[in-house]
């Protein structure tokens, strides 16, 4: 099968490049490895809404409707991404799975369980939050309980009377474990290694990213000495409940590793505040019925969800090209070509990236299309 572009991933930054490169005459198809448009922000967790704004979230010309609110919902944003392939006439196949990208002659080739794609460009945009990050202990089998990541949580209905522990202090995790503890667990254990960074989504009044491609610009430590009054002033202190202030400011963290920020609402601090979530030490296994912290705790437990987090999942697909660096993530996740006729789009640490993938999109298809013409021109006559 051939394209003038392959595009690998049918979220927000694949859809855009899509639509991007199609609306300039470039022919593109995208590969979805799941059953649908968007297969990996459809498999989240039922009550998920976005952490950032819906100024700072949607692509380019094509805002977010005025009675969603500010922060959309899973299911909204899902049906805004397959509207989106529908406008601007984005053919997506799904349940393909790329295996490869290979290098052929003056093309590439993807090497997929469909056969191969050819093209002499091709587009990444499988997402920073792909695959699911796993601890060690994960998978020990002398665990009598269940134990899932993140990926797999959906709603608060299964833990009713059980005891959960939940990994990771991030949004997810902070969010997870006060659903499930409001929805009917019997106990609800918070293991935290890092203490975080805690914002609201609404602080004053306003969307607490807005401010942010301000931030982006100004010294970090200004940033941080801001966001520290500010958590200070909207969440208070937390470490009579287990919580500590972070040792790293926000935007330090934000550039460093591209997280350390919890974004959630009232109700997840409250929930820490009167106990329905209990604060714990890092998890260092799991035994029999039990959860093993560090420093020789133990807690009981009958469900453990590890909110550990999501690597690219790109090794596979393009490790053997040299285009990665030590953390898996693309030399350059920006767009611009790391090898002729190869890009990588999204893979950026900075929030409200759903909306800044399109920005990307606007950079990149025009030089794809520029590329194209050249090829297509006629050889000049000596």
């Amino acid at each position: 099968m051939r394209d003038d572009v392959i595009v690998i991933g049918s979220g927000p930054a694949g859809l855009a490049c899509a639509a991007e490169l199609i609306g300039r005459g470039v022919s593109a198809a995208v590969l979805e490895e799941g059953e649908q448009i968007a297969a990996a922000w459809a498999g989240r967790y039922d009550s998920m809404r976005f952490n950032t704004s819906r100024l700072h979230s949607a692509l380019p010309g094509a805002p977010f409707p005025r009675p969603w609110g500010q922060f959309p919902t899973r299911d909204q944003y899902v049906g805004y991404l397959h509207e989106y392939a529908r406008q601007h006439s984005v053919p997506v196949h799904t349940a393909v799975h790329a295996d490869r990208v290979v290098r052929a002659d003056d093309q590439w080739c993807v090497q997929s369980s469909t056969g191969p794609w050819h093209a002499r460009h091709v587009i990444v945009a499988t997402g920073a939050f792909n695959r699911p990050r796993l601890p060690g202990w994960f998978t020990e089998t002398g665990f009598a309980g269940r134990v899932l990541h993140s990926a797999d949580y959906h709603h608060a209905a299964g833990f009713v009377g059980r005891d959960v522990v939940v990994v990771g202090a991030g949004s997810t995790g902070m969010e997870i474990a006060a659903e499930v503890a409001r929805g009917g667990a019997k106990s609800v254990s918070l293991s935290v290694r890092t203490p975080p960074n805690i914002l609201l989504r609404i602080m004053g009044g306003t969307p607490s990213d807005l401010p942010v491609p301000i931030f982006l610009h100004l010294p970090t430590a200004v940033v941080d000495r801001m966001l520290a009054m500010m958590q200070r002033w909207f969440i208070g202190d937390l470490s009579d409940y287990g919580l500590p202030a972070a040792t790293e400011g926000v935007m330090a963290g934000l550039k460093r590793r591209g997280s350390g920020t919890a974004i959630v609402d009232p109700e997840v601090i409250e929930a820490i505040r009167t106990g329905l979530v209990r604060i714990v030490g890092e998890v260092n296994g799991l035994d029999g019925d039990g959860v093993l912290l560090v420093g020789d705790q133990r807690l009981r437990a009958d469900v453990v969800i590890a909110a550990t987090g999501f690597d690219t999942g790109l090794e596979p697909l393009v490790g053997h090209l040299g285009v990665l660096d030590g953390r898996g993530l693309p030399r350059d996740g920006l767009g611009h070509e790391v090898l002729p006729g190869l890009r990588f789009v999204g893979y950026v640490p900075r929030p409200g990236i759903t909306g800044y993938v399109g920005r990307l999109a606007r950079r990149a298809a025009p030089e794809i299309a520029a590329q194209e013409r050249r090829k297509g021109a006629p050889s000049p006559v000596a």
